[in-house]
């Protein structure tokens, strides 16, 4: 029995051994300029026992397993958007070369190249102390933000001292970009309403009213959208006023909501759908979804920063 065993782990050993080894192993994250505009997409690639997980985001909706990857050695192939309604499928195709992930995206005969770069850590600890928090919406004018895109396209507009956005339109971001900090605002968002607060321009918190039940808890309103759920449901309020308060150091996120902690210290893996960029170790602006429903309002928006 003993020779056996130690047979059967001279034959696993090396496989297992191989596949920790692998340098497609990782969190990549993958910035795509083509056509005059940015896309952001992700890959976190893990063993888990003797297989190898494939998680994609896109450059919108969440972040889902791929269940067709192939990989051999050191290449990968997987199918991001199948073929249908007589357009081609799209398929990446990556080979892990000098540190980086280097391929191509193909959808018929057009193809993008693509570069991958591990995603950066981000392991700080937190601020001994933070600034006076100062306010980013001065509830008179759009000072401090703009749309993104083409400004025609946007409904944003100081109403009562509020942050409007009356109708389906651009997003807007902040002119400013930041680090690590202290994020407060208040939000109505009535029924039917769906958006998000972004955090640095790449992680979603989620703003929605959808109808009760149509999205799973990592979806739904206050979520990390598609990456982390809240760890305490709330009662809906559509139309009322709520407010939220969130601390980002490095990828460690907290939020309160009303007044509950509803995620605490959670790390996010990763940029969600929407991401301006994927360029994670960079500062980057806040940024409001505007491009879904309108009918949502924005007041006392602030933000504390680390103390000098």
């Amino acid at each position: 029995m003993r020779r056996n065993l130690a047979l059967t782990a001279l034959l696993i050993c090396p496989l297992a051994i191989q596949a920790a080894d692998s340098p497609l192993l990782g969190r990549w994250d993958f910035t795509l300029t083509a056509g005059g505009s940015t896309r952001a997409n992700w890959l976190g690639i893990s063993q888990k026992g003797a297989a190898t997980e494939v998680w994609f985001q896109p450059t919108g909706g969440h972040v889902h397993i791929v269940p067709d990857a192939k990989i051999t050695g050191s290449h990968l192939e997987f199918v991001v958007s199948p073929a249908a309604n007589g357009r081609p499928a799209t398929t990446w195709e990556l080979d892990a070369k000098g540190g980086q992930l280097v391929g191509v995206q193909k959808a018929g005969d057009r193809s993008i190249p693509l570069t991958g770069v591990r995603a950066p850590e981000l392991k700080r600890a937190a601020p001994k102390a933070w600034s006076k928090p100062e306010p980013l919406f001065d509830g008179k004018s759009l000072a401090g933000w703009e749309p993104i895109g083409d400004p025609t396209k946007s409904h944003w507009i100081v109403k009562d001292g509020l942050l409007v956005n009356e109708e389906h339109g651009a997003n807007l971001k902040s002119t400013r970009t930041f680090t690590d900090y202290k994020l407060h605002f208040e939000v109505n968002c009535p029924n039917d309403a769906n958006s998000g607060f972004y955090q640095r321009g790449r992680y979603e918190l989620q703003l929605e009213y959808v109808p009760e039940g149509s999205e799973p808890p990592e979806r739904g309103m206050g979520s990390i959208y598609g990456r982390i759920p809240p760890s305490s449901t709330l009662t809906r309020t559509p139309g009322q006023w709520e407010t939220f308060d969130v601390t980002l150091v490095g990828r460690t996120i907290t939020v309160t909501r009303n007044g509950v902690l509803t995620i605490d210290r959670k790390e996010i893996e990763g940029i969600t759908g929407g991401a301006l960029d994927a360029n994670e170790g960079e500062p980057g602006p806040f940024y409001i979804q505007g491009d879904h429903t309108g009918g949502l309002k924005f007041r006392n928006i602030t933000v504390s920063v680390p103390a000098k």
